[in-house]
């Protein structure tokens, strides 16, 4: 279906953490996920991480361009698969920065939650691991509701049931990265709020546009500092 110094507290305390394998060898920054983290349907410049990458050297923190690990329809273990390919041919990390925002196509194949809290744990626990150990370096984005959609109006699915599923899921993922020390960027009620307007969204309305994608950015920037 889903087809760099910021503020001192930020330079002294997150992205210039030292790592297991020290903070000077720590390369930019890794960004994991489905859809919503390659971009579906917008240019590369308009893709989230990439505009946080601009943000953050806006503030003076210069991470360079994201390397992205990322394929619309992903669910969790096929990003753990991909992973793994790419780790078969070369190291990832330790990175100053890496994201991980997974989970929306295990609710949509109808996947368990159980499973998805299983998965996404050990992806996260990988995160954290290209981090160079240092769970400070690491950011989750919540899965955005694509019951707003129009999408999923014409869609004729039960969009309620779509937004508990996905409250449950982001539930989860808030708690596990909550344990991990992994901060949370909780990009759900912008996504709820405005994810249904023509502006914010690509055009095969369901994956968001550029304009979304920059909400998405500014609180991950602000979840930082």
């Amino acid at each position: 279906m889903w087809r760099d110094g910021l503020g001192a507290l930020l330079v002294a305390g997150t992205l210039m953490a030292g790592s297991a394998h020290g903070a000077e060898n720590a390369q930019g920054f890794l960004a994991l996920g489905d859809s919503y983290t390659i971009g579906e349907g917008v240019p590369e410049a308009e893709r989230w991480p990439v505009q946080l990458s601009a943000l953050l050297r806006e503030k003076g923190m210069d991470v360079g361009d994201p390397l992205i690990i990322a394929k619309t329809g992903w669910t969790t273990d096929e990003l753990s698969a991909a992973i793994d390919a790419v780790e078969a041919k070369e190291s990832l990390g330790p990175y100053r920065l890496v994201s991980l925002l997974i989970g929306v196509n295990n609710q949509y194949r109808g996947r368990s939650l159980e499973e998805y809290e299983t998965q996404f744990t050990a992806l996260l626990e990988r995160a954290i691991g290209f981090a160079g150990g240092e769970a400070a370096n690491v950011i989750v984005l919540a899965i955005p509701d694509w019951g707003v959609t129009p999408f999923a109006i014409q869609s004729g699915r039960d969009r309620s049931q779509i937004a508990d599923q996905l409250d449950a899921f982001n539930a989860a993922a808030a708690r596990i990265a909550e344990e991990k020390g992994v901060r949370f960027v909780d990009t759900a009620p912008i996504s709820r709020q405005r994810g249904g307007e023509v502006s914010m969204l690509a055009e095969d309305g369901l994956h968001p546009s550029g304009a979304l994608y920059a909400l998405w950015a500014e609180a991950a920037l602000h979840r930082l500092q």
